[in-house]
């Protein structure tokens, strides 16, 4: 599928993913989705944190929006980079902390698809593929980041489109972006079934009263945050 020819919803197809790299799975559709309600185009800067294969950069930019794209991981940067060349987009791709390499620009759009999976480390790995998706025992560390961050992030009628686990509390990002001075809501959601990650961390997450004893299935969430 060209990049021109997409349409509202739809990811890129055939994209390039070095090793390690995080592929688009159902929490990248489930935000696609919420991406297609949003009106953007030429005018529209926006901001993907935690790129990736840069797959929802690239439909930002395939609808006319000029698109920054940022990730800790320098495989991610350069599968980001290179699809966009294949598709010939314009996408800025910086390596680093989005905060730090976003300071002092604000955007139309912001859109996150953050590490979230519970963990029983503290600390967030900083090399590895689990680097994509650890995210400290309540699954918030990059989260929590996010919604501190979103006022500093957005402009005027600003939207922040968040993905993440029911496990990591809807309610909890919604309240923190609230207490930020932005209107947000839970604007979709999508059960799916457990992947091998939590399956690994059944008891854990037992003992963390984080997921029954039958749990097989993982509710998606995105949360929309408009700046007043």
């Amino acid at each position: 599928m060209s990049s021109t020819t997409l349409t509202r919803g739809t990811l890129p197809v055939r994209l390039i993913a070095l090793p390690g790299v995080y592929r688009p799975q159902a929490d990248t559709r489930l935000l696609a989705e919420a991406l297609a309600d949003e009106e953007i185009g030429p005018r529209s800067d926006a901001l993907e944190i935690g790129t990736g294969t840069g797959a929802l950069a690239l439909h930002a930019a395939a609808r006319g929006a000029r698109v920054t794209a940022v990730d800790v991981s320098w495989p991610a940067v350069v599968t980001a980079r290179l699809n966009a060349l294949r598709r010939r987009l314009p996408l800025r791709v910086l390596h680093g902390d989005f905060a730090a390499r976003t300071a002092g620009r604000r955007f139309d759009l912001v859109v996150a698809n953050p590490p979230y999976v519970p963990a029983p480390a503290a600390r967030l790995p900083s090399h590895g593929p689990e680097r994509a998706w650890d995210a400290g025992p309540d699954g918030r560390g990059v989260i929590d980041r996010i919604c501190a961050s979103a006022p500093d992030l957005l402009r005027p009628g600003g939207v922040l489109l968040l993905v993440h686990s029911g496990m990591c509390g809807a309610g909890t990002t919604v309240d923190r972006l609230a207490g930020a001075g932005l209107e947000a809501g839970v604007v979709a959601r999508a059960s799916v079934p457990w992947g091998p990650v939590l399956r690994s961390r059944r008891a854990w997450l037992q003992a963390q009263g984080l997921a029954g004893g039958t749990e097989e299935w993982e509710e998606l969430v995105v949360v929309r945050a408009r700046y007043l």
